[in-house]
Formats: structure tokens, C-alpha cells, sequence
């Protein structure tokens, strides 16, 4: 998989960088975590500070079009992102899961 950055536009009133990309692929397309994951090292930034809001395959090709915002940390993420978003790109679901799985002592 390849990517090609297109764009990159920045919001500093957010703390962010909107960038719309384009992906080439060999296979089907590429799920939204993998995309997430190569954008992120792509952009040298880490994955949670990442958020893919869309992708656009059109049928037949092996061409993606995507759009994503690059935050400057995984908080200022989860400040402006809505829940399922951060659900999709499963930003601080693990921190979650750990907290939920450990008892309350009492």
C-alpha cells in the first residue's frame, strides 16, 4: 500500500491538520485501522493523533481517496472528535478496556 499525501491544510484553532490523501492498493481496500496506521507513520505522528473521517474507493479501482485529521496530541483527539468517530479509529478504547477489567477494591 502507498500513499500519497495530496493535501495538507492547518487549523491551529483546533490543534490539528486536515489532510486528504490518496492510497494505492495491490488488493481489496485497505481497512480504516491499517490506513490510520500507515498515515501515522507516514506523517511520523502516532496513531491515536490520527483520525480517518473518510474513504472513497471507486469500484473497480485500486485508488483510494481519503480524508483525515492529524491532531497535535491523542487528547486534543478526543476533545473535538465525536464518540464514533473515535470509536472507528479506536482512539483510547484500549485505555477503557484496561480500566474496566481491573476490580474495584473496596
Amino acid at each position: 500500500m502507498e500513499i500519497d499525501v495530496i493535501s495538507e491544510e492547518e487549523n491551529p484553532m483546533l490543534h490539528r491538520t486536515d489532510v486528504t490523501f490518496e492510497l494505492i492498493h495491490d488488493e481489496a481496500t485497505p481497512s480504516r485501522l491499517q490506513v490510520r496506521d500507515s498515515l501515522a507513520a507516514k506523517l511520523n505522528k502516532d496513531a491515536d493523533e490520527v483520525v480517518v473521517r473518510q474513504l472513497d474507493t471507486k469500484f473497480g479501482m485500486r485508488k483510494t481517496v481519503g480524508n483525515a485529521k492529524v491532531y497535535e496530541t491523542a487528547d486534543d483527539a478526543a476533545d473535538v472528535e465525536q464518540d464514533y468517530m473515535l470509536e472507528r479509529n479506536k482512539i483510547g478504547v484500549e485505555a477503557e478496556d484496561d480500566a474496566e477489567a481491573e476490580p474495584e477494591e473496596a
